[in-house]
């Protein structure tokens, strides 16, 4: 039988707590998530998409974004769904009920077009 390796984790002390509290409070000069929107090897999506008043608007262009990306890894349905799925979970409660009913609906809208349903 393999032998398992203890690993020792360090003791959390009143120093170390304070210290990632301060580092947690500061703001992080780069949005991740808005850099991967805009670079993902995903798709080259179309600038303010998501914000369109349509579901079959946002559906039916990131549809075309994902159809005529080179970038992409996974099928064209599957990275057009994925970078709407990270956009609603990355705004998370900030996102107005108006707008994620719309991303939603964009989602069924988006399995109609690729004939998934």
């Amino acid at each position: 039988m393999a032998e398992r390796r203890k690993t020792t984790r360090p003791r959390k002390t009143a120093a170390r707590k304070s210290s990632r509290m301060i580092t947690a409070k500061k703001s992080s000069p780069k949005r991740w998530s808005q850099r991967v929107t805009r670079e993902s090897d995903a798709l080259d999506l179309k600038r303010g998409v998501f914000k369109l008043t349509s579901a079959k608007k946002i559906a039916a262009s990131l549809k075309r974004s994902a159809e005529h990306s080179s970038r992409r890894k996974a099928g064209a349905y599957r990275s057009a769904l994925s970078m709407l799925t990270f956009y609603i979970n990355r705004a998370g409660k900030t996102l107005p009920k108006t707008q994620r009913t719309r991303l939603e609906r964009a989602k069924v809208e988006l399995k109609h077009q690729f004939g998934r349903e």
